[in-house]
């Protein structure tokens, strides 16, 4: 959509699944992606299926509130942060591409295995081959937006092997449920020294008054990936509650029935935390990575989505400005430097550390932080959160728009 904004519209997607069909769980965007899909002219339709989420909460696994701060627009952002079930919003984004690009922009059943490159012609051509197509797709440029175990990737970078793992498990469902709190929090229960747990709502609540709840535990286990957790998570093989329960004995909650959420829900997914290290390029010649591709994170800061949106607005402006050797190395110039220093706070597992205090001193839960931990301490996970966030509400507010006129 970026590229036809900038009159830059002869694209094909190339996409690798033969059916388009929901599948995933939530998903949330940062004010600075929703300030680029609102710039798409999106805004309306996010906000119809999306919860704009008002604050985060971090709470003790056996009761009591560590920290709370405004997010999105209460926390002075020009745009909100939104909370949003994934399949909502791929397809508000599918929509809008058929509508505004046609609906031959789309291939699907196309699983790239490789790229080629003509690199002495006059104008370079790039030739990717697609699984069971007899002859390569030729273009101009070539994309890699195809996620961590990312083909383009692979054969940019042929001895970079699977991805990263830290040893975390992470399980995810979404069930249909009461809201909790103001309907609009999202909130991180225990930490990665033990057990961890993620709760937020990804639709605002019916006409019988119950919403979707996206949850997520994550347990520590034994280090190292077989080959199957390499992949990534598998959305058509499921779990029973009984595997993730059995983590969260004994917690317990005021608010939140974090156990019967769970015991509810018609899917739970199983997968393992894990990255990439850091490239030292994301081009070859016309061939560019975008998103996941280019830098996985860990889900620790809700901000891998809302980086591959930016990802592809610095890149499109970037074309419509320059020539595509010039472009690319800009919008690279650009977006590796702030993705690798995103990526070491993600690997930090910011705030944890101060989470980890805090159950150090208080390992049964508290009534009130302040006898566990001095305010100032506490103040650290604000840092922690900007950290692994990337953008302060000043910096973002003030920034040029990267919509290009045409």
């Amino acid at each position: 959509m970026s590229l036809h904004a900038a009159g830059l519209d002869d694209v094909l997607i190339v996409e690798a699944c033969p059916n388009l069909r929901a599948v995933g769980a939530g998903i949330n965007l940062q004010p600075a992606a929703v300030r680029e899909l609102t710039e798409l002219g999106l805004a309306e339709a996010l906000d119809e299926v999306a919860v704009a989420t008002a604050r985060l909460e971090y709470h003790h696994r056996y009761g009591g509130k560590i920290w709370s701060e405004p997010r999105g627009r209460a926390a002075g952002y020009n745009w909100p942060q939104y909370s949003v079930h994934r399949a909502d919003l791929q397809d508000i984004l599918l929509s809008a591409v058929r509508d505004r690009l046609g609906p031959g922009v789309l291939v699907t059943g196309g699983r790239l295995i490789r790229y080629e490159q003509d690199r002495d012609r006059e104008r370079p051509t790039v030739r990717a081959y697609v699984v069971d197509r007899p002859g390569p797709l030729s273009c101009d440029l070539l994309i890699g937006a195809d996620g961590i175990n990312s083909a383009v990737r692979a054969t940019m970078n042929p001895h970079e092997g699977p991805p990263l793992g830290n040893g975390i498990c992470m399980w995810r469902g979404v069930t249909e449920a009461p809201p909790f709190l103001d309907g609009r929090t999202m909130v991180i229960l225990g930490c990665n020294a033990r057990v961890k747990a993620v709760a937020y709502p990804v639709s605002r609540p019916g006409k019988g008054g119950r919403c979707l709840l996206n949850w997520v535990v994550e347990s520590r286990t034994a280090d190292g990936l077989g080959e199957d957790d390499a992949r990534g998570a598998d959305w058509d093989r499921a779990v029973p509650p009984e595997e993730v329960l059995q983590h969260l004995e004994g917690w317990r909650s005021d608010f939140l029935d974090l156990h019967g959420i769970i015991a509810a829900a018609p899917r739970i997914g199983r997968y393992p935390m894990i990255d990439r290290d850091p490239l030292q390029a994301w081009t070859d010649g016309r061939v560019v990575l975008l998103g996941d591709a280019a830098h996985p994170l860990y889900p620790t800061g809700s901000n891998g989505a809302s980086q591959a949106v930016v990802d592809a607005r610095v890149l499109a402006y970037e074309l419509a400005h320059h020539g595509v050797d010039e472009a690319l190395a800009r919008y690279e110039a650009d977006r590796r430097p702030q993705t690798t220093r995103l990526l070491a706070a993600h690997r930090r597992l910011e705030p944890d550390p101060v989470l980890r205090q805090v159950e150090a001193l208080a390992p049964d839960g508290f009534h009130d932080i302040r006898h566990v931990l001095p305010e100032d301490r506490l103040d650290g996970i604000k840092s922690c959160t900007r950290q692994v966030t990337g953008v302060d509400a000043t910096a973002l507010n003030a920034r040029s728009s990267w919509s290009v006129a045409v």
